[in-house]
Protein backbone atom coordinates (compact mmCIF):
# COMPACT_ATOMS: atom_id res chain seq x y z
CA UNK A 1 0.00 0.00 0.00
CA UNK A 2 1.07 3.58 -0.63
CA UNK A 3 2.23 5.51 2.44
CA UNK A 4 -1.03 7.41 2.76
CA UNK A 5 -3.59 4.91 1.50
CA UNK A 6 -4.87 4.43 5.05
CA UNK A 7 -7.16 7.09 6.54
CA UNK A 8 -7.70 8.07 10.15
CA UNK A 9 -11.04 9.57 11.12
CA UNK A 10 -11.49 11.42 14.41
CA UNK A 11 -14.82 12.45 15.92
CA UNK A 12 -14.09 15.26 18.39
CA UNK A 13 -17.13 15.23 20.65
CA UNK A 14 -17.98 17.17 23.76
CA UNK A 15 -17.54 14.16 26.06
CA UNK A 16 -15.44 11.70 24.04
CA UNK A 17 -12.94 11.61 21.20
CA UNK A 18 -13.34 8.58 18.94
CA UNK A 19 -10.77 7.63 16.32
CA UNK A 20 -10.69 4.91 13.67
CA UNK A 21 -8.27 3.84 10.98
CA UNK A 22 -9.88 2.86 7.67
CA UNK A 23 -8.36 0.90 4.80
CA UNK A 24 -8.84 1.89 1.13
CA UNK A 25 -11.94 -0.31 0.86
CA UNK A 26 -13.63 1.50 3.76
CA UNK A 27 -13.11 -1.24 6.35
CA UNK A 28 -12.51 -0.12 9.95
CA UNK A 29 -9.31 -1.79 11.16
CA UNK A 30 -8.93 -0.24 14.60
CA UNK A 31 -11.09 1.92 16.86
CA UNK A 32 -10.08 3.88 19.98
CA UNK A 33 -12.03 6.15 22.35
CA UNK A 34 -10.81 8.61 24.96
CA UNK A 35 -12.61 11.11 27.23
CA UNK A 36 -12.53 14.66 25.89
CA UNK A 37 -10.49 17.00 28.14
CA UNK A 38 -13.41 19.38 28.56
CA UNK A 39 -12.45 23.04 28.79
CA UNK A 40 -8.79 22.22 28.11
CA UNK A 41 -7.67 23.20 24.61
CA UNK A 42 -4.06 22.05 24.95
CA UNK A 43 -5.24 18.82 26.52
CA UNK A 44 -7.56 18.29 23.56
CA UNK A 45 -4.69 18.77 21.10
CA UNK A 46 -2.54 16.35 23.07
CA UNK A 47 -5.31 13.69 23.08
CA UNK A 48 -5.85 14.01 19.32
CA UNK A 49 -2.14 13.76 18.55
CA UNK A 50 -1.78 10.78 20.88
CA UNK A 51 -4.63 8.95 19.09
CA UNK A 52 -3.10 9.67 15.68
CA UNK A 53 0.28 8.35 16.76
CA UNK A 54 -1.33 5.25 18.27
CA UNK A 55 -3.29 4.38 15.10
CA UNK A 56 -0.30 5.15 12.87
CA UNK A 57 1.71 2.64 14.89
CA UNK A 58 -1.00 -0.02 14.65
CA UNK A 59 -1.00 0.04 10.83
CA UNK A 60 2.68 0.85 10.42
CA UNK A 61 2.33 4.00 8.34
CA UNK A 62 1.50 7.70 8.50
CA UNK A 63 -2.16 7.94 7.60
CA UNK A 64 -4.24 10.71 6.11
CA UNK A 65 -6.16 12.62 8.80
CA UNK A 66 -9.78 13.81 8.84
CA UNK A 67 -11.45 15.33 11.89
CA UNK A 68 -15.13 15.98 12.59
CA UNK A 69 -15.67 18.85 15.01
CA UNK A 70 -18.65 20.43 16.79
CA UNK A 71 -18.18 23.64 14.79
CA UNK A 72 -16.54 25.00 11.64
CA UNK A 73 -13.21 26.34 10.44
CA UNK A 74 -13.30 30.11 9.91
CA UNK A 75 -11.44 30.55 6.62
CA UNK A 76 -11.08 34.31 7.04
CA UNK A 77 -9.44 34.11 10.48
CA UNK A 78 -7.95 30.58 10.42
CA UNK A 79 -9.58 29.64 13.72
CA UNK A 80 -12.53 27.54 14.85
CA UNK A 81 -16.02 29.06 15.15
CA UNK A 82 -19.57 28.03 16.12
CA UNK A 83 -18.34 25.24 18.43
CA UNK A 84 -20.62 24.13 21.24
CA UNK A 85 -17.41 22.79 22.81
CA UNK A 86 -16.66 26.42 23.51
CA UNK A 87 -12.97 25.99 24.41
CA UNK A 88 -12.30 25.35 20.70
CA UNK A 89 -13.71 28.68 19.52
CA UNK A 90 -11.08 31.14 18.33
CA UNK A 91 -8.37 28.45 18.39
CA UNK A 92 -6.07 27.53 15.47
CA UNK A 93 -6.99 23.85 15.67
CA UNK A 94 -5.75 22.78 12.21
CA UNK A 95 -2.26 24.34 12.27
CA UNK A 96 -1.79 23.37 15.91
CA UNK A 97 -2.37 19.70 15.05
CA UNK A 98 -0.43 19.85 11.78
CA UNK A 99 2.59 21.32 13.55
CA UNK A 100 2.61 18.39 15.96
CA UNK A 101 2.17 15.57 13.42
CA UNK A 102 3.92 17.06 10.37
CA UNK A 103 1.22 16.41 7.78
CA UNK A 104 -2.04 18.01 6.50
CA UNK A 105 -5.32 17.75 8.38
CA UNK A 106 -8.83 18.17 6.98
CA UNK A 107 -11.54 19.39 9.38
CA UNK A 108 -15.30 19.43 8.81
CA UNK A 109 -18.42 19.96 10.87
CA UNK A 110 -19.65 16.79 12.55
CA UNK A 111 -23.01 16.98 10.76
CA UNK A 112 -21.17 17.17 7.43
CA UNK A 113 -19.17 14.10 8.41
CA UNK A 114 -22.40 12.27 9.25
CA UNK A 115 -23.85 13.18 5.84
CA UNK A 116 -20.69 12.09 4.04
CA UNK A 117 -20.62 8.73 5.80
CA UNK A 118 -24.24 7.98 4.93
CA UNK A 119 -23.81 9.15 1.33
CA UNK A 120 -20.71 7.07 0.64
CA UNK A 121 -21.29 3.88 2.62
CA UNK A 122 -24.67 4.24 4.32
CA UNK A 123 -28.36 4.76 3.59
CA UNK A 124 -27.75 7.27 0.82
CA UNK A 125 -25.03 5.47 -1.11
CA UNK A 126 -27.27 5.03 -4.17
CA UNK A 127 -28.27 8.71 -4.30
CA UNK A 128 -26.50 11.38 -6.35
CA UNK A 129 -27.87 14.19 -4.15
CA UNK A 130 -28.06 13.37 -0.44
CA UNK A 131 -29.07 15.55 2.49
CA UNK A 132 -28.02 14.20 5.90
CA UNK A 133 -29.93 15.41 8.95
CA UNK A 134 -29.13 15.02 12.64
CA UNK A 135 -32.15 15.31 14.96
CA UNK A 136 -30.81 15.26 18.50
CA UNK A 137 -29.97 17.76 21.22
CA UNK A 138 -29.44 20.11 18.27
CA UNK A 139 -30.32 19.95 14.58
CA UNK A 140 -27.62 19.80 11.92
CA UNK A 141 -27.33 18.93 8.26
CA UNK A 142 -24.95 18.39 5.39
CA UNK A 143 -25.06 18.07 1.59
CA UNK A 144 -23.24 15.46 -0.49
CA UNK A 145 -23.51 15.60 -4.28
CA UNK A 146 -22.01 12.84 -6.42
CA UNK A 147 -19.96 11.69 -3.42
CA UNK A 148 -18.52 15.16 -2.73
CA UNK A 149 -19.20 17.07 0.46
CA UNK A 150 -20.52 20.56 -0.34
CA UNK A 151 -18.86 23.28 1.77
CA UNK A 152 -19.64 26.87 0.87
CA UNK A 153 -17.47 29.99 1.32
CA UNK A 154 -18.97 30.66 4.76
CA UNK A 155 -18.59 27.00 5.81
CA UNK A 156 -22.27 26.84 6.76
CA UNK A 157 -23.65 24.75 3.91
CA UNK A 158 -26.36 22.44 5.25
CA UNK A 159 -26.99 24.45 8.44
CA UNK A 160 -30.70 23.81 8.05
CA UNK A 161 -31.20 23.93 11.82
CA UNK A 162 -30.61 27.68 11.79
CA UNK A 163 -33.11 28.61 9.12
CA UNK A 164 -36.57 29.89 10.16
CA UNK A 165 -39.15 27.26 10.99
CA UNK A 166 -41.85 27.63 8.28
CA UNK A 167 -45.51 28.22 9.19
CA UNK A 168 -44.48 28.61 12.82
CA UNK A 169 -47.62 30.37 14.02
CA UNK A 170 -50.12 27.57 13.60
CA UNK A 171 -50.55 24.04 12.29
CA UNK A 172 -53.61 22.20 11.05
CA UNK A 173 -53.85 18.56 12.09
CA UNK A 174 -56.95 16.69 10.95
CA UNK A 175 -59.98 18.89 11.61
CA UNK A 176 -58.24 20.93 14.29
CA UNK A 177 -55.84 23.82 14.38
CA UNK A 178 -53.03 24.16 16.93
CA UNK A 179 -51.58 27.56 17.71
CA UNK A 180 -47.93 27.94 18.74
CA UNK A 181 -47.66 31.64 19.46
CA UNK A 182 -44.64 31.59 21.76
CA UNK A 183 -41.49 32.92 20.10
CA UNK A 184 -38.42 30.72 20.60
CA UNK A 185 -35.08 32.55 20.75
CA UNK A 186 -32.11 30.49 19.57
CA UNK A 187 -28.57 30.57 20.95
CA UNK A 188 -27.41 31.75 17.52
CA UNK A 189 -29.18 35.08 18.11
CA UNK A 190 -32.11 34.44 15.75
CA UNK A 191 -35.73 33.61 16.60
CA UNK A 192 -37.74 30.50 15.70
CA UNK A 193 -34.91 28.49 14.16
CA UNK A 194 -35.76 24.98 12.99
CA UNK A 195 -33.52 23.64 15.78
CA UNK A 196 -35.74 25.23 18.43
CA UNK A 197 -38.66 23.10 17.26
CA UNK A 198 -37.16 19.88 15.87
CA UNK A 199 -34.46 19.16 18.46
CA UNK A 200 -35.14 17.06 21.55
CA UNK A 201 -35.52 20.16 23.76
CA UNK A 202 -37.76 21.66 21.05
CA UNK A 203 -40.13 18.68 21.20
CA UNK A 204 -40.22 18.97 25.00
CA UNK A 205 -41.12 22.66 24.76
CA UNK A 206 -43.89 21.94 22.27
CA UNK A 207 -45.33 19.37 24.67
CA UNK A 208 -45.20 21.84 27.53
CA UNK A 209 -47.12 24.41 25.43
CA UNK A 210 -49.77 21.86 24.48
CA UNK A 211 -50.24 20.18 27.86
CA UNK A 212 -48.53 22.26 30.54
CA UNK A 213 -46.40 19.24 31.46
CA UNK A 214 -42.61 19.01 31.26
CA UNK A 215 -41.26 15.74 29.82
CA UNK A 216 -38.11 14.78 27.96
CA UNK A 217 -38.12 13.89 24.28
CA UNK A 218 -37.13 10.33 25.20
CA UNK A 219 -40.24 10.00 27.38
CA UNK A 220 -42.54 11.50 24.80
CA UNK A 221 -41.64 9.17 21.95
CA UNK A 222 -42.52 6.07 24.00
CA UNK A 223 -45.47 7.34 26.06
CA UNK A 224 -49.03 7.52 24.81
CA UNK A 225 -49.34 10.88 26.54
CA UNK A 226 -46.98 12.36 23.97
CA UNK A 227 -48.96 11.25 20.89
CA UNK A 228 -50.29 14.68 19.93
CA UNK A 229 -46.94 16.38 20.60
CA UNK A 230 -45.15 13.85 18.38
CA UNK A 231 -47.87 14.27 15.74
CA UNK A 232 -47.21 18.00 15.69
CA UNK A 233 -43.44 17.34 15.63
CA UNK A 234 -43.87 15.10 12.57
CA UNK A 235 -45.87 17.81 10.79
CA UNK A 236 -43.23 20.44 11.56
CA UNK A 237 -40.46 18.10 10.39
CA UNK A 238 -42.29 17.48 7.10
CA UNK A 239 -42.91 21.17 6.52
CA UNK A 240 -39.28 22.03 7.18
CA UNK A 241 -37.98 19.20 4.98
CA UNK A 242 -40.36 20.28 2.20
CA UNK A 243 -38.30 23.48 1.97
CA UNK A 244 -35.19 21.35 1.42
CA UNK A 245 -36.95 19.43 -1.35
CA UNK A 246 -38.02 22.68 -2.98
CA UNK A 247 -34.49 24.10 -2.96
CA UNK A 248 -32.24 21.14 -3.83
CA UNK A 249 -34.57 18.25 -4.73
CA UNK A 250 -32.42 15.49 -3.17
CA UNK A 251 -32.70 11.84 -4.09
CA UNK A 252 -32.37 10.82 -0.45
CA UNK A 253 -32.77 12.48 2.94
CA UNK A 254 -31.05 10.46 5.66
CA UNK A 255 -32.04 11.00 9.29
CA UNK A 256 -29.79 10.39 12.30
CA UNK A 257 -29.76 11.37 15.98
CA UNK A 258 -32.03 10.23 18.80
CA UNK A 259 -35.29 11.55 17.34
CA UNK A 260 -34.68 9.73 14.06
CA UNK A 261 -35.68 6.57 15.98
CA UNK A 262 -39.38 7.56 16.01
CA UNK A 263 -40.96 4.90 13.72
CA UNK A 264 -43.87 7.17 12.77
CA UNK A 265 -41.50 9.54 10.98
CA UNK A 266 -40.85 7.06 8.18
CA UNK A 267 -44.52 6.11 7.95
CA UNK A 268 -45.97 9.64 7.87
CA UNK A 269 -43.39 12.24 6.83
CA UNK A 270 -42.90 11.16 3.17
CA UNK A 271 -46.58 11.72 2.35
CA UNK A 272 -46.60 15.01 4.24
CA UNK A 273 -43.52 16.22 2.34
CA UNK A 274 -45.35 15.34 -0.88
CA UNK A 275 -48.25 17.51 0.33
CA UNK A 276 -46.18 20.50 1.46
CA UNK A 277 -43.51 20.67 -1.25
CA UNK A 278 -43.98 22.47 -4.56
CA UNK A 279 -45.29 19.98 -7.14
CA UNK A 280 -43.35 17.17 -5.44
CA UNK A 281 -43.95 13.72 -6.93
CA UNK A 282 -42.76 12.05 -3.74
CA UNK A 283 -39.58 10.85 -5.42
CA UNK A 284 -37.30 11.96 -2.57
CA UNK A 285 -36.81 9.02 -0.22
CA UNK A 286 -36.61 9.40 3.55
CA UNK A 287 -34.29 6.86 5.16
CA UNK A 288 -32.86 6.11 8.59
CA UNK A 289 -29.08 6.26 9.02
CA UNK A 290 -27.29 2.92 9.18
CA UNK A 291 -24.03 3.97 10.82
CA UNK A 292 -25.62 5.17 14.06
CA UNK A 293 -23.24 6.91 16.44
CA UNK A 294 -20.30 5.96 14.22
CA UNK A 295 -21.42 8.18 11.33
CA UNK A 296 -19.29 11.11 12.45
CA UNK A 297 -16.04 9.21 12.77
CA UNK A 298 -16.57 7.25 9.54
CA UNK A 299 -17.35 10.45 7.66
CA UNK A 300 -14.24 12.10 9.09
CA UNK A 301 -12.17 9.27 7.61
CA UNK A 302 -13.92 9.68 4.24
CA UNK A 303 -12.87 13.35 4.17
CA UNK A 304 -9.58 12.05 2.87
CA UNK A 305 -10.84 9.91 0.03
CA UNK A 306 -8.07 9.36 -2.54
Amino acid sequence: MSPKSMRIGIDLGGTKIEAVVMDPAGRILHRVRRPTPQGDYQGTIHSIVDLIELLDSQVGQSCRIGIGTPGAWDLSKNVMKNCNSTWLNGQALIPDIEQRIGRPVIVANDANCFALAEAISGSGKDGSVVFGVILGTGVGGGWVINGELIVGPNVISGEWGHTPMPYVRSFSIGDGKIELLRERPCYCGKINCVERFLSGPGLSETHEILTGRIQTAEELVVEEDGYMSVTLYINMLAQALAQIVNIMDPNVIVLGGGLSNIPRIYEEVPELIHRYAFTSDGATELRKAVHGDSGGVIGAAWLNSP
